[in-house]
C-alpha cells in the first residue's frame, strides 16, 4: 500500500464568503424593519387621542387654574363615562401622615355599608352587627363592609383580623372616630356624609370622592370648600378635580 495522500490547506489568505444575492422581496422587508426600528427610537413615537376625547377636551386649558365652580363644570364636561361619572379631589400637601374625618354638607350619593362591634352594635342603625362569628368571617377574606366601628373593649379581640383590616384602611382609629363608646353617634355621623381623608402612605397626596357629577354644581363645590379648610389650607399645595373617566382640571387657591 502506498502512503495516503495529504490535502494541503493554506489558511493564509482570507476565506472568500459567497454573497447571495437578495431577491427584491427581502430588500422590501429589510427596509420596512428599517423603518420601524427608526420609529422606535425614543422621543420618536406620537400618542394620538380619539376625536371624541380631542372635541370633549377643546375648552380646557391644562396650564391653567380655575375658580372652583367653573372647575367643576370642566370636569362635568370633559367626563366621558356611559354612567353619571364621581368627583374626584387630588389635593397634594406639605406632608405625608395627614388624616382626619371631614362632614360634607351634601352627600356623596355612595350608601356606605357600616360594621359595628359593640354592646349597643344592634341599637346603632349599624348595617351589621359584629360577633365572634363575624371576626371569623374576616379572617377567612370576607369583607363586606366600607366601615368599621367598635367600643374599645372589642379592640383585642379585632387585632386577631388587623393584618387583614390594616391594608384595607379598615382598622378603627380613635382619630377617625371608628373607636367610640357611642357607637350610635358615631353611625349616624358616618350615614350623614362624615368620611376620612388621609395621604397616601408613602406620598404627600389625598384622593377622595366628593359626589356625583350630576349633583348641582354648588353642592359640590361646597363640599371641595369644606374638606380644604378641614385638611387646612396652609397644608394644601395643589388642588385638582377629575371625573372618574376623563382628564384633571386645577383649582384656582384662592377661589377656596
Amino acid at each position: 500500500m502506498g502512503r495516503p495522500k495529504i490535502k494541503t490547506i493554506d489558511d493564509s489568505a482570507p476565506a472568500v464568503e459567497e454573497k447571495k444575492e437578495q431577491t427584491p422581496q427581502a430588500e422590501i422587508k429589510a427596509e420596512v424593519k428599517e423603518q420601524v426600528k427608526k420609529a422606535q427610537k425614543p422621543g420618536k413615537t406620537k400618542k394620538y387621542r380619539s376625536k371624541k376625547y380631542q372635541e370633549i377636551i377643546k375648552d380646557l386649558d391644562k396650564t391653567k387654574s380655575y375658580p372652583v365652580t367653573e372647575a367643576v363644570d370642566l370636569v362635568k364636561k370633559v367626563s366621558f363615562t356611559k354612567n353619571v361619572g364621581t368627583l374626584e379631589a387630588h389635593i397634594n400637601t406639605i406632608q405625608t401622615g395627614i388624616r382626619g374625618l371631614v362632614s360634607l354638607p351634601f352627600a356623596t350619593g355612595k350608601k356606605l355599608t357600616i360594621l359595628a362591634f359593640g354592646k349597643d352594635a344592634a341599637s346603632s342603625g349599624a348595617d351589621i352587627v359584629g360577633t365572634e362569628e363575624t371576626i371569623e368571617e374576616i379572617n377567612k377574606g370576607k369583607v363586606n363592609f366600607d366601615i368599621l366601628v367598635t367600643s374599645p373593649d372589642w379592640m383585642p379581640k379585632l387585632a386577631k383580623i388587623a393584618r387583614i383590616l390594616g391594608p384595607r384602611g379598615l382598622m378603627p382609629n380613635p382619630k377617625n372616630g371608628t373607636i367610640t363608646n357611642d357607637l350610635k353617634k358615631a353611625v349616624e355621623g358616618f350615614q350623614s356624609g362624615k368620611t376620612e381623608y388621609k395621604t397616601e402612605p408613602k406620598a404627600c397626596v389625598i384622593h377622595i370622592a366628593l359626589g356625583k357629577l350630576s349633583q348641582p354644581t354648588e353642592e359640590l363645590s361646597a363640599n371641595i370648600k369644606i374638606l380644604i379648610q378641614t385638611v387646612g389650607k396652609t397644608r394644601v399645595t395643589k388642588v385638582s378635580l377629575s371625573p372618574t373617566m376623563g382628564p384633571s382640571v386645577k383649582v384656582d387657591l384662592s377661589s377656596l
